[in-house]
């Protein structure tokens, strides 16, 4: 996120996908173990509604009620459901953005000098930037590729994160009330949820949820953009170069683009979290026959509050998560491209 690269050297090109694959996994991982909490509390708020409260004179917050149910209910390892499966998917799924996000942004630049002829030696002083809807275009793009190569693992999260612990299903003490779901025998592990969606779901089940996973590009295509520009603008003042900014500039890009796109886009999340937590096996009720068809219940039921449910929720979770998703990225990355050698040295080595 730092820039663009003109043509270079297949060892500055290698040296650029590590960096930003490494940086882009090692900062999601980071940030999902962090707020994973409050991920699964979002994801239950989204699918179930409201937890049931046994006071209902008591109005406290929802997130401090959802915490002590799982906690009372699960325990503490209940509050990192799906953990497993979102480090396994971010492993990919960061790689993959900041990757192609990277690359597009180089062939978009290239493009850009090419016609106006200003962006020389980009890829030594990352002079190099593109319009806002030039970055919307590399974003949206780097969006759609992983989406789809991730969504069967964001499946399987969502899936984790709300079925009924084994154990209790087994006892059969589960009585229904924790807003988890019923009628489903527990997944053994990622890799047995995957199996036994294939199986008993098809190729439908491991992509369901990725259209409005791909309508919600538009979160991307706002956040990236806002970031990089605001970046710039810090940039400017600072009179220093996007590459170079201090942390506490980045955490405020970070923040303030990342709340921006959440309120515009979180309806689409509510829509993508109920279909991919319908399952179709034997013993599950199909209750959303697609996109439209879930809008409209959803809208039928709770009216617009019911496509914002778990909103403030996700701004908790989301906000710091961009934060130090961000921050890490371009601190890791600075890091890396410091410690691995540029191709060119083990060029001039060589006899």
């Amino acid at each position: 996120m730092t820039g663009c690269d003109a043509p270079s050297s297949n060892g500055r090109r290698v040296k650029k996908i590590v960096c930003d694959g490494g940086a882009g996994a090692a900062a999601g991982a980071i940030a999902a173990t962090i707020v994973c909490p409050l991920d699964v509390i979002k994801t239950r708020l989204q699918v179930h509604g409201l937890p049931n409260v046994p006071h209902s004179g008591q109005r406290g917050s929802i997130i401090i009620t959802s915490l002590r149910n799982i906690i009372q209910t699960e325990g503490v390892k209940g509050m990192y459901r799906g953990l497993t499966p979102t480090l396994v998917a971010l492993l990919p799924n960061w790689a993959v953005y900041f990757t192609v996000y990277g690359h597009l942004k180089g062939l978009l630049c290239t493009h850009v000098e090419r016609i106006v002829n200003s962006c020389y030696d980009n890829a030594v002083n990352n002079s190099c930037q593109l319009t806002f809807g030039a970055n919307m275009i590399a974003a949206s793009g780097a969006g759609a590729a992983t989406a789809i190569a991730t969504n069967p693992l964001w499946v399987v999260k969502t899936r984790l994160q709300v079925e009924v612990p084994k154990a209790e299903y087994i006892a059969g003490k589960w009585d229904g009330t924790q807003g988890m779901r019923h009628g489903v025998v527990p997944y053994n592990g990622i890799f047995s949820a995957l199996g036994r969606i294939a199986r008993e779901e098809g190729i439908h089940g491991l992509y369901s949820g990725l259209l409005p996973s791909l309508a919600g590009l538009s979160h991307v295509a706002i956040q990236f953009p806002l970031y990089e520009k605001m970046k710039s603008y810090y940039a400017k003042k600072d009179n220093t170069t996007p590459d170079k900014l201090r942390p506490g500039r980045l955490v405020i890009a970070s923040s303030i683009s990342k709340v921006v796109a959440s309120i515009m886009t979180y309806p689409h999340e509510v829509v993508r979290s109920r279909l991919q937590e319908q399952g179709q096996a034997r013993n599950s009720e199909v209750r959303y026959d697609g996109v439209i068809d879930c809008v409209k219940k959803v809208y039928e039921k709770d009216g617009i509050r019911g496509f914002y449910r778990g909103c403030a929720t996700n701004l908790l979770r989301t906000t710091p998560s961009a934060v130090i998703t961000f921050t890490s990225y371009e601190m890791i990355l600075r890091f890396l491209k410091q410690i691995i050698p540029p191709e060119e040295k083990h060029s001039e080595a060589k006899p």
